[in-house]
C-alpha cells in the first residue's frame, strides 16, 4: 500500500488497543491471524506504536499471564488465541478470570467464511473449513461479561472501546472478541480523529443514614466478625480493614483468600477458618467474599445482623447464592469501609473504645497461640523422601522479602503456605479464585512482568503442576525474561479427590479397596522437566538439604535471572 491513510482492519484494531492503553498482547497464533501479523510488521516499518507481543506456546499461559499483570496493576491487557480450538484451551483460564474478577480482553480469530476468493483473507487451507462451529462464543459465554464479533474494519475503535469499558467497570471481568479473517484483511481509509475516552463505571453512593445505622449496630455488638477473601485487590481496602479492626476490635477472618486482606501480624487477624466464629457472631460483615463459610458445617445465629460490602454483591455469575445479609451494598470495599470507619469514629464513646482495646487483647492472644502452633508444625524437617511441607514453607518464607509475591495453589498443602509464609504487605499474596487448577504459574509470569523488582514464587501440588502446562510456562519465562520460582509438593496424586470421596462415602467400597483413582504416575522428575525448558531444576528429598536447595533456587531467580523449579518429595497421601 502506498497511501498510509489506507489501513486494514487488523491495523485499526491494533491502533484501538494502543488508544485503550493496552501495553501487552499475549499471543498464541494461528492461520487466522495472518492480517494481524502483517499489520504488526507494517506498524514497525512505519514507526508506529503497538502493544508488546509475548508469544505463549499454550493458551493457558497466555490467559493467566494477562491475569497476573491485571492483578498486579489493575489494568487489563489483551490475549490473542486461535479460533475455536484456542478458545477451548483458553476457557479454563477464563473461568478463573471470571471468578477472580480480572479485566482481560481475549480476542479469538474466527475462521474465514468465504471460499472462492471473493474477499481478501478467505479460506485457503483445510483447517479453515473445519474450524467454524455454529456458536464459537458459547465456549466461553458463561465466563465473560461481554462478547462480540468485529463486523467491519471501520468500527474497530468503537468495538475495542466498548470492550474496555465493560471489562474494566465494576465488577471487572474478561471480555471476548471474535475476529473474522476477512474483516481483519479488509481495508478502509483510516479515520482522522482523536481517540475517544472510554469511561469506566466505579463508585456507588451510599446513604449516610444507612451507614450510621450499621456503625451503631457494630459498636453495640458483643461478638462482631468480618469475613473477606478478595478485598485486598485494592491496597486501600487492606488499610481500611486494619483501621476498622483497630477501632472496634472486630475479628477478621479469611476463607479461601484470593489476596492478602489484612497483615498476618495484625492482632485482629483470626485465621482461615471462620466457621466457629460465625456460629457465635451477633454482627457479621461480609467484605468481598464469594464463599464466607461452608453452611453444611456451620450455621449463623438466627438473631445475628449481617451486612455485605462487595464489588459484586448479587454474585451475577453464580446461579445460587443465599448467605445471610440484612443489608447488601455494592461498591468498592475500600470506599465503603472508609465511610463506615468515619461513622464509627464519630459515634464511638469512651466505653466503646475501651471495649475495642480489650477485644484486641484477646485477639492478640489467639494470634500468638496460632503462631506457636504453626512453629510446632514446622519444627521437624521430615524424613528422607517424605519431607514436611510446613518446614519447607517456613524456611522459604524466612528468605523472602516483605514485598515479594506468593501465589498459593498448593491445594493439599495450602494451609502450610498460608501459615508458614505470612505476608504483611498488600499485593504480596494471590490465591485461587476459581476451580481451574494450573493458574498460578502463568499468573506468576504476569506478576513478574508487572513487578520485575520482586521475587515471585508460586507453590503447587504435583497434580496442579501438570495442569499448568509447564513446558509453555518456562519457555515464556526464558524468552520474556521473567524468571519465577515454582515449588512443587509431590505427594504422588490428587489427595483432594480421595478426601472428597471419603467425605461422601467414609466407609464405602473405595475406602475398603483403597481404590480412589487418584494416583499419578510414579517416578516423575519435575526438576528434569524444568531443566529441559532452560530453568533450574532441583529435586529435594533429603531433610538436611532444605536450606541449600531453597538458596540455590532463589539465587537462580534473583541473581542469574533464570526460572527455577524446586521439586519437593513430601509424604504420599
Amino acid at each position: 500500500m502506498t497511501d498510509d491513510r489506507v489501513a486494514s482492519g487488523a491495523d485499526l484494531l491494533i491502533q484501538a488497543l494502543v488508544d485503550a492503553g493496552i501495553e501487552y498482547l499475549f499471543c498464541n497464533l494461528g492461520t487466522d491471524h495472518a492480517p494481524l501479523i502483517e499489520a504488526l510488521a507494517r506498524r514497525r516499518a512505519l514507526g508506529r506504536r503497538a502493544p508488546d507481543v509475548i508469544l505463549c506456546p499454550h493458551e493457558n499461559t497466555a490467559v493467566h499471564m494477562a491475569a497476573g499483570y491485571a492483578a498486579a496493576t489493575g489494568r487489563g491487557q489483551a490475549v490473542l488465541v486461535h479460533v475455536d480450538a484456542g478458545t477451548a484451551n483458553a476457557a479454563m483460564g477464563l473461568h478463573n478470570l471470571c471468578r477472580g474478577r480480572l479485566p482481560v480482553l481475549v480476542m479469538a480469530g474466527k475462521a474465514p467464511f468465504s471460499s472462492h476468493g471473493e474477499l481478501p483473507g478467505g479460506r485457503d487451507t483445510y483447517v479453515h473449513f473445519i474450524q467454524e462451529p455454529f456458536d464459537q462464543g458459547s465456549i466461553v459465554r458463561p465466563y465473560v461479561k461481554w462478547e462480540y464479533t468485529l463486523q467491519a474494519p471501520d468500527v474497530a475503535g468503537a468495538v475495542v472501546g466498548r470492550a474496555w469499558s465493560v471489562m474494566q467497570s465494576d465488577p471487572p471481568g474478561p471480555a471476548y472478541l471474535m475476529l473474522p479473517r476477512e474483516v481483519l484483511a479488509a481495508t478502509c481509509v483510516e479515520p482522522r480523529r482523536a481517540p475517544r475516552a472510554h469511561p469506566v463505571l466505579a463508585e456507588h453512593a451510599v446513604p449516610a443514614t444507612l451507614l450510621d445505622d450499621i456503625a451503631g449496630r457494630l459498636l453495640r455488638a458483643e461478638h462482631p466478625v468480618l469475613v473477606t477473601a478478595y478485598a485486598g485487590r485494592e491496597p486501600a481496602a487492606v488499610r481500611a480493614i486494619e483501621r476498622l479492626a483497630e477501632t472496634v476490635g472486630i475479628e477478621v477472618h479469611e476463607f479461601n483468600p484470593v489476596y492478602l486482606n489484612i497483615r498476618r501480624d495484625a492482632d485482629a487477624f483470626a485465621g482461615y477458618q471462620p466457621g466457629p466464629a460465625i456460629a457465635q457472631a451477633d454482627f457479621g460483615l461480609l467484605v468481598d467474599v464469594d464463599v464466607p463459610w461452608i453452611p453444611r458445617h456451620f450455621q449463623a445465629r438466627p438473631d445475628a445482623y449481617w451486612v455485605q460490602f462487595d464489588i459484586d454483591a448479587v454474585k451475577r455469575d453464580l446461579p445460587m447464592w443465599d448467605f445471610p445479609a440484612d443489608v447488601r451494598l455494592e461498591g468498592r470495599s475500600a470506599l465503603l469501609l472508609a465511610q463506615l470507619l468515619e461513622c464509627v469514629q464519630a459515634l464511638a464513646t469512651v466505653q466503646d473504645r475501651e471495649r475495642a482495646v480489650e477485644r484486641l487483647r484477646g485477639h492478640a492472644g489467639a494470634r500468638r497461640d496460632r503462631e506457636a502452633r504453626a512453629a510446632q508444625l514446622a519444627a521437624s524437617a521430615g524424613k528422607p523422601g517424605a519431607l514436611n511441607a510446613h518446614h519447607v514453607c517456613r524456611r522459604l518464607g524466612q528468605r523472602l522479602h516483605a514485598e515479594d509475591v506468593v501465589l498459593n495453589e498448593a491445594i493439599r498443602n495450602m494451609p502450610a503456605v498460608f501459615e508458614q509464609i505470612p505476608r504483611t504487605l498488600p499485593g504480596t499474596l494471590i490465591g485461587l479464585p476459581g476451580g481451574g487448577l494450573g493458574f498460578s504459574a502463568g499468573m506468576a509470569l504476569g506478576v513478574r512482568l508487572a513487578r520485575p523488582e520482586r521475587t515471585v514464587v508460586n507453590l503447587v501440588g504435583d497434580g496442579t503442576f501438570y495442569f499448568s502446562n509447564p513446558a509453555s510456562v518456562y519457555a515464556v519465562a526464558a524468552a520474556a525474561g521473567v524468571p519465577i520460582l515454582t515449588v512443587v509438593f509431590d505427594n504422588g496424586g490428587w489427595a483432594a479427590v480421595k478426601d472428597a470421596t471419603l467425605r461422601v462415602y467414609p466407609a464405602g467400597y473405595a475406602e475398603e479397596q483403597q481404590a480412589f483413582a487418584s494416583r499419578l504416575p510414579a517416578g516423575m522428575d519435575f526438576a528434569g522437566m524444568a531443566a529441559a525448558c532452560g530453568a533450574l531444576g532441583v529435586r529435594l528429598s533429603d531433610p538436611e538439604q532444605v536450606d541449600a536447595a531453597i538458596e540455590q533456587c532463589l539465587h537462580a531467580v534473583r541473581v542469574e535471572g533464570r526460572a527455577a523449579v524446586l521439586h519437593v518429595d513430601v509424604a504420599p497421601f
